[in-house]
């Protein structure tokens, strides 16, 4: 195959025509590096490096643009370079190496998304499991974290806040009491502990 012709495009990338159709596009820098231009020859092989590299490039470029603005867990970081960067073996390869590096730690994210969820955004345990969960949160690491920041006490003080910020006057309207009890539900508490959270707020 002849590279016919090369042309910019954006988010630093080129469009490589060969024999006057176009290809692929590629990371400018990685393209550069190669050598390669207009003219040249070009086989398989040499065009499946050239793109495994270029993904390589774009990956960790991504991962470290994404974890220049927030945090993340590896889970997140590969799903977010996977849907909008490069290939699947590429996001992995850049997420190991922000682990490596020290970028991304699974235990430090999910303890403090965990504290987050639980103290800020008022999630009972089970909401809170299910979104540390998608967050690729191993399942012996979640449990910790439910028990170190959840509980009892935890849950009937997020309830009674929950409450008295947007349910104000529940006690003596049905209607605003189902409507309290409904959103207290998709916050992730059973009806264990609405039914006691709410015995707190009256007796309050």
């Amino acid at each position: 195959m002849e590279i016919t012709a090369v042309e910019p495009r954006r988010k630093g990338l080129v469009q490589l025509y060969l024999d006057g159709e176009p290809a692929v596009k590629l990371d400018r820098e990685t393209f550069l590096v190669s050598g390669l231009g207009p003219g040249d020859q070009l086989d398989d092989t040499q065009l499946r490096q050239l793109i495994q590299a270029s993904d390589a490039r774009r990956a960790k470029e991504k991962a470290l643009y994404l974890l220049g603005h927030r945090s993340h867990s590896k889970k997140e970081l590969i799903e977010k370079i996977t849907r909008t960067t490069a290939g699947r073996e590429a996001a992995q390869a850049a997420a190991d190496r922000m682990e490596e590096l020290g970028l991304i730690d699974d235990q430090a994210y999910g303890r403090n998304l965990a504290k987050e969820l639980f103290q800020q955004r008022g999630y009972g345990a089970r909401r809170v499991k299910h979104e540390l969960r998608l967050k690729g949160i191993q399942a012996e690491l979640i449990e910790e974290l439910l028990e170190e920041f959840g509980g009892e006490d935890q849950a009937v003080e997020n309830i009674r806040r929950i409450l008295e910020k947007k349910y104000a006057g529940w006690q003596e309207d049905e209607k605003l009491k189902r409507r309290a009890y409904s959103a207290l539900q998709r916050h992730g508490y059973s009806y264990e502990e609405i039914r006691e959270g709410m015995r707190g707020a009256w007796e309050d």
